[in-house]
């Protein structure tokens, strides 16, 4: 049976996103999509090579008469947020993407779609395989383990390119440039919790969801709700007695939680008491977010029993209070460009073990001096609790150059095909560029994409007249640069 995106333009674009939306990539799990990169190399005549990372790179001979123009260095990472909604069956380990087409866009049924960044690796192999697109030498740069803190990136070989032109193919809003990007760094922090032998009695599961999410750099600054710290807020704040057994919430750490719940022992006859506080506590948070979070819901319904026994009374209060005690959002604004989040955190994943409960955070900052302090008040607060942090290494910031002459390139390539200015911006987000700028001194880098909505939730969507327009744009750079 034909695949609902058979007849979508261009059409080699959508024939590998099509395959590569077939093939489990989440992130970590790239193996198998690598190998799918690998055969359309091999296919193709051009020669390639994996690191031990996983990482791959293709080399492309130019064009007839362009054989010795520069190289041009076309990249995108392999894997996916692999996010759904919890009414959803999907393995996203075996599964293929349930592609719908909804109007102009491309969405998935209940998952994410994997646009990002397969629409990038799309242009890029179908680029390889249209001998008719004219180009100088190309070196295809296909990385791993991106959307979880760059990692395929910081383990590129120092001889892996040559080139040092290189286009990002991994933004997220057609007719914009990136040229600079946040450093970010995760902390991990994990609290000693004690367990009591009794319960209360009644047990229920509390649970927090219908929120937006959404990517923790590119919408941090929408003012969206955090499930998980929200919940923590419900509980802290309740004077009816109970007891915590669990509490959970989040799934990346790059991705604003959307759901969250908490199992909660109340003694009998005290049930109701509770549910009502808890209630009347939600109606105050939703009358608060309910122009971002118009979907949030609130469900208590009794549960089965938990193996776990109670956090006593003091680890109860402590873990709530450093859950909601933590940063969440934008912690400041760029004073030298306008509108841009220069330093937030995202309280992302929340675990509850049985002798420790673990917090994941993730930093970000265009200003390296500022991301550290961040990190320093978290910990900070972590220790104030007694709690354990351990830093994971971070990524550096990507530095704007406005005297770039690629930029002044591209900028005059755009305005030609469509007769207006494209805008130059710099984002709250990790890209890989910050990293390999660093690896590759003196690589002139560009980011650019079209349009994509929602990305890491299962609201994500790509628009398909963009997609068009980006490979327009794409195929007429390589010709100008060649």
């Amino acid at each position: 049976m034909a695949s609902v995106l058979s007849n979508l333009k261009p059409s080699l674009l959508w024939k590998h996103f099509d395959e590569i939306r077939k093939i489990p990539h989440c992130s970590n799990n790239e193996k198998t999509l690598g190998d799918y990169v690998l055969s359309v190399a091999e296919k193709n005549g051009c020669k390639s090579r994996r690191d031990t990372a996983g990482n791959i790179v293709i080399q492309k001979p130019g064009s007839s008469g362009h054989e010795k123009a520069r190289t041009i260095v076309l990249q995108g990472h392999m894997d996916m947020v692999c996010e759904k909604n919890s009414d959803v069956v999907h393995d996203f380990s075996k599964d293929p993407i349930d592609v719908r087409i909804d109007g102009e866009w491309v969405t998935a049924k209940g998952t994410t779609l994997g646009a990002d960044n397969g629409i990038g690796l799309g242009a890029a192999l179908a680029v390889l395989e249209d001998n008719t697109v004219v180009h100088g030498p190309l070196e295809l740069l296909f990385t791993v383990e991106e959307e979880v803190g760059l990692i395929g990136a910081t383990k590129l070989p120092s001889d892996f390119l040559k080139g040092r032109i290189l286009l990002n193919l991994d933004s997220e809003e057609e007719g914009t440039f990136t040229i600079s990007c946040a450093g970010g760094g995760d902390s991990d922090i994990a609290l000693p919790i004690k367990r009591k032998v009794s319960s209360k009695g009644t047990l229920l599961k509390v649970m927090l969801a219908g929120l937006r999410g959404g990517h923790s750099g590119m919408d941090i600054h929408t003012g969206r709700g955090n499930a998980v710290q929200l919940l923590g807020r419900l509980l802290f704040g309740l004077k009816e007695d109970y007891d915590l057994v669990e509490l959970e919430g989040g799934s990346k750490h790059n991705a604003i939680p959307r759901e969250a719940f908490a199992y909660v022992s109340v003694p009998e006859g005290n049930v109701e008491k509770l549910k009502k506080a808890i209630h009347s506590s939600f109606e105050e948070v939703r009358f608060e977010y309910k122009t971002v979070e118009k979907e949030m819901k609130l469900a208590i319904e009794p549960a089965k029993d938990k193996k776990s026994n109670p956090l006593d009374e003091t680890s109860k209060n402590t873990f709530l209070a450093l859950l909601i005690g933590l940063p969440h959002g934008v912690l400041s604004m760029s004073q030298e460009i306008p509108n841009l989040v220069e330093t937030s955190n995202n309280v992302a994943i929340i675990r509850c073990k049985e002798k420790e409960a673990t917090i994941y955070t993730s930093s970000r900052s265009s200003i390296l001096s500022a991301l550290e302090a961040t990190r320093t008040k978290i910990e900070a607060i972590a220790t104030l609790a007694s709690a354990r942090i351990k830093h994971i290494e971070g990524y550096p910031p990507w530095t704007p150059n406005l005297e770039s002459p690629l930029l002044e390139t591209m900028k005059t390539i755009y305005k030609k095909l469509n007769g207006e200015d494209a805008k130059i911006v710099a984002i709250h987000a990790g890209l890989e560029c910050g990293i390999i700028g660093e690896k590759f001194p003196g690589m002139d880098m560009i980011s650019f994409g079209p349009e994509l909505k929602n990305p890491h939730s299962p609201d994500e969507r790509v628009h398909i007249g963009s997609v068009e327009r980006f490979w327009k744009f794409l195929v007429t750079a390589l010709k100008t640069l060649a």
